[in-house]
C-alpha cells in the first residue's frame, strides 16, 4: 500500500524577490512556526520593555532595493535609530534578521537570503535550527559575516545588537 503525501500549500503571501526572481515558498511546518513564535515573543518583550524599536514577522516586506530584492525574514528587528526605514513596509537594512532554517529551506536561508542580507548590510544575521535546538549569529565585519556565535541546547545565547538581551537557545522550544 503506497502512503499518500500531503501536497504542499504555496501561500502568495509568502512570495518574494530575491535577486530579480520572484520566489513563492510553502507554508512553514510546526518546528518551524514554534521557534518563530518562541523568538518573535521573546525578542518583542525585551525590545519593547527596553523602549529599544520594533520587532516584525514575516510575512512582511523588507525592501532592500525596488523591484529586485524583496525579503521577508522570519523575524526582524529594527532600532529606533534606524526607525525612518518603517514606513508602508520596510525599505531598507533591518538592525537584525532571524531566518529558520527548516530542511526544506536549507540553501535559500543559509547561502541565498544570507547572502543579499550581507550584500546590503545588514549588521546581525542568526540562522535557527529548531530541529538541533541550535542559533548561529553573524556579525559583518568589514563589509562580510563573521560568525561570532554558534549556541545548542543551554547555552546562553550572546547578541551585538541587542547587547544586553541573553537567553538559553532551548528557550525556542518551550
Amino acid at each position: 500500500m503506497k502512503t499518500l503525501e500531503p501536497p504542499i500549500y504555496y501561500n502568495p503571501d509568502l512570495t518574494q524577490i530575491i535577486n530579480g526572481e520572484e520566489i513563492m515558498s510553502p507554508s512553514p511546518k510546526m518546528p518551524h512556526q514554534s521557534a518563530s513564535g518562541e523568538l518573535f515573543l521573546l525578542l518583542a518583550n525585551y525590545v519593547k520593555q527596553n523602549k529599544l524599536g520594533r520587532v516584525f514577522a514575516a510575512p512582511f516586506d523588507v525592501i532592500l532595493e525596488q523591484d529586485f530584492n524583496h525579503l521577508q525574514p522570519d523575524i526582524f528587528f529594527v532600532s529606533n535609530a534606524n526607525r525612518e526605514i518603517m514606513q508602508d513596509w520596510i525599505r531598507g537594512v533591518p538592525d537584525l534578521v532571524i531566518e529558520i532554517v527548516s530542511p526544506g529551506s536549507k540553501k535559500m536561508d543559509m547561502v541565498i537570503k544570507k547572502g543579499v542580507y550581507e550584500t546590503y548590510g545588514v549588521p546581525e544575521c542568526w540562522l535557527v535550527f529548531p530541529e538541533k535546538v541550535c542559533i548561529e549569529i553573524y556579525n559583518l565585519v568589514d563589509r562580510r559575516y563573521t560568525l561570532s556565535g554558534s549556541y545548542a541546547d543551554d547555552d546562553r545565547v550572546r547578541l551585538q545588537v541587542l547587547d544586553t538581551l541573553s537567553f538559553p537557545v532551548n528557550a525556542i522550544n518551550e
